[in-house]
């Protein structure tokens, strides 16, 4: 078995950070960052989530997080409460007008999405679950 040559972890870092940036563009046009999107993708697919799960998620550290949940929770985009099994945690719901604006985020990043496919091609399915295969290689499985 071979060696993945710097090049090739180079051109994943390339990569990743110009979808980022494409997805940042189209989501800024609305007032949003990719911290706010991935935290709502994840809440509108699971309903109330603790925050060491949304943390992991939005991939951000807890302090950076609880900022965040407290600006999305004064902007009425997510609603916290407490876990009725466990009343020490906290759950961080999206609010209806935080679905709203799911919704328009989610088109507006379509566009990139779609972009990201047509460049893949057939290659698309088999490109997600080779990533899929690195991270969980790399992190463990992906909880999502």
């Amino acid at each position: 078995m071979g060696l993945v040559d710097d090049e090739t972890l180079r051109l994943l870092t390339l990569v990743e950070r110009s979808v980022e940036q494409r997805l940042d563009e189209a989501l800024k046009a609305h007032g949003a960052d990719i911290e706010q999107w991935r935290i709502l993708s994840l809440l509108v697919a699971r309903g109330g989530c603790p925050m060491n799960v949304v943390a992991e998620h939005a991939m951000m550290l807890a302090p950076k997080l609880s900022k965040l949940v407290d600006r999305m929770v004064s902007a009425n985009l997510v609603l916290r409460r407490p876990d009725e099994l466990d009343r020490r945690r906290v759950l961080v719901a999206a609010s209806p007008r935080g679905r709203q604006a799911h919704a328009v985020w989610e088109e507006a990043t379509a566009d990139v999405r779609r972009q990201f496919c047509r460049l893949l091609g057939p290659d698309a399915e088999l490109f997600d679950a080779l990533l899929r295969r690195l991270r969980n290689g790399l992190q463990g499985p992906d909880p999502a």
